[in-house]
């Protein structure tokens, strides 16, 4: 058995065992999770402002100068962050299931969990993934369309105008899928796990992809889902994104005790 070094600790590195489910699970998690958000509703809205707050002043970063071409990018790519800005969420979830107090106040509370150095590690991935995707989508651009546009204005008219502005369309949407599927994979069961149990990350890890894996079609739904809620979260300017990142992190956390045998 492999073994994994976490701060002078040994721990077995052995993805636990996961469970087949189908749709219906799926739609039990978003109503168990809509169910959550709405008993929680008040201080739930208040935490979750946090996000769309940032996806915000990265949008007004972008949209000046050289960076225009990045609005996309890092629009898109801020939900690769979401199961990291979650965690808060599935804290409160562990609680709630334990029949202990969860409001905003023990948001925070997740930094006191035995696995939060493993957390840490797999943040660590979901952010170079982010850095990759980043890079990724500006070395395309900048390979197909060339320098910087002076304006907003030009930058959308040579977009949606062009062969090069279609093909960048359709590239990049295929390369953001496959960086959002790389981190479905790596996470959607691991983060909720790491607040739940004292794992490393790599057991962690290892479970996420056994639990995707033996669930392909089901799981694809669910990252379709998420998207499809993000991108309405998203509108206008990242403000639904406070009612769907906690629905989506209470949905995720209930998700996540029907993948593995806890």
């Amino acid at each position: 058995m492999a073994i994994a070094q976490v701060e002078g600790i040994d721990r077995p590195a052995q993805a636990l065992e996961v469970r087949t489910i189908t749709t219906s699970d799926l739609r039990a998690a978003l109503r168990e999770g809509w169910g959550d958000f709405m008993d929680r509703r008040g201080d739930l809205i208040f935490v979750g402002i946090i996000y769309p707050m940032v996806g915000f002043i990265a949008a007004i970063v972008a949209l000046r100068g050289s960076l225009i071409p990045l609005f996309f990018p890092l629009a898109a790519g801020i939900s690769l962050l979401g199961p990291a800005a979650a965690i808060g969420f599935y804290e409160l979830a562990r609680r709630r299931e334990q029949g202990l107090a969860a409001d905003w106040s023990h948001f925070l509370d997740v930094t006191k969990r035995p696995a939060f150095d493993s957390i840490a590690v797999v943040t660590g991935v979901l952010l170079a993934i982010f850095g990759a995707w980043v890079t990724a989508a500006a070395t395309l651009y900048f390979a197909l369309m060339g320098p910087a546009p002076e304006s907003v204005g030009a930058f959308v008219s040579r977009l949606f105008t062009t062969p090069e502005g279609w093909a960048l369309i359709i590239a990049g949407n295929l390369l953001g899928a496959a960086f959002a599927a790389a981190v479905l994979a790596v996470s959607v069961v691991s983060m909720p796990m790491l607040v739940d149990k004292d794992v490393d990350a790599r057991t962690a890890v290892d479970t996420s992809l056994s639990a995707v894996s033996a669930n392909r079609g089901v799981m694809l739904r669910w990252g379709l889902i998420v998207a499809a809620l993000l991108i309405v979260g998203t509108i206008p300017f990242f403000v639904g994104l406070a009612v769907v990142l906690p629905v989506l992190g209470y949905a995720t956390w209930h998700l996540y005790t029907k993948l593995v045998v806890r």
